[in-house]
């Protein structure tokens, strides 16, 4: 993933695959994911995100929610301490990143005049 596509959670404590995955289902947390889905969209081998997954399922940071055939949905437990921190963190960083962008739109345009 290029930096610059990076979220600013990502860019702000690197782009680890446990981290990938946790803001993927930060990004989108109106839905739960099969793993298939999550592999899919944040781009890595299947290999890498189930060494991680495993991780994330001991530690509660994720949970299932339902089953769809025989794939089983999950999403983000936001009542995880961890994951509270990580959601408070990136509420921050957005926040920020929204003050810094409006400071910068309010600031006097400077005009230079035009070379002869």
């Amino acid at each position: 993933m290029p930096k610059s596509d990076a979220t600013l959670l990502l860019r702000y404590l690197g782009a680890s695959p446990i981290l990938r995955i946790i803001d993927f289902f930060l990004d989108n947390p109106l839905s739960d994911y099969s793993k298939n889905e999550v592999v899919r969209d944040v781009g890595m081998s299947r290999v890498t995100f189930f060494k991680f997954w495993k991780e994330l399922e001991k530690s509660g940071a994720v949970r299932p929610t339902r089953k769809i055939g025989r794939a089983t949905m999950f999403r983000l437990d936001r009542e995880n301490e961890v994951v509270k921190q990580l959601v408070r963190l990136d509420t921050t960083l957005s926040r920020r990143a929204m003050e810094k962008a409006v400071e910068e739109y309010q600031k006097p345009m400077t005009v230079r005049p035009r070379a002869r």
